[in-house]
């Protein structure tokens, strides 16, 4: 693993943003109804519309601070 562009810190970073990312999705589901006729005031909740995109956008800038992070301590290497 000498060569890649990705240090395996970064890739941890990578993963956990991916686990937050669909941590959101989950969070983002559900609210359906059986009768079309029927409102259901349940899909404009707060979790649904604020706790869950601000759990995909903290997923995403964790994802890219692992693709970006390239200052750890085992990246640099004395050539």
């Amino acid at each position: 693993m000498e060569n890649m562009p990705i240090t395996r810190k970064g890739l941890r970073f990578v993963l956990a943003g991916f686990i937050v990312v669909v941590a959101g999705y989950i969070l983002l589901a559900g609210g359906g109804v059986k009768d079309p006729e029927v409102f259901n005031y349940a899909m404009f909740d707060f979790r649904r519309l604020v706790a869950a995109p601000v759990v995909i956008l903290c997923g995403i800038i964790v994802i890219i601070a692992g693709i970006m992070n390239r200052n750890g301590d085992e990246d640099v290497k004395s050539e």
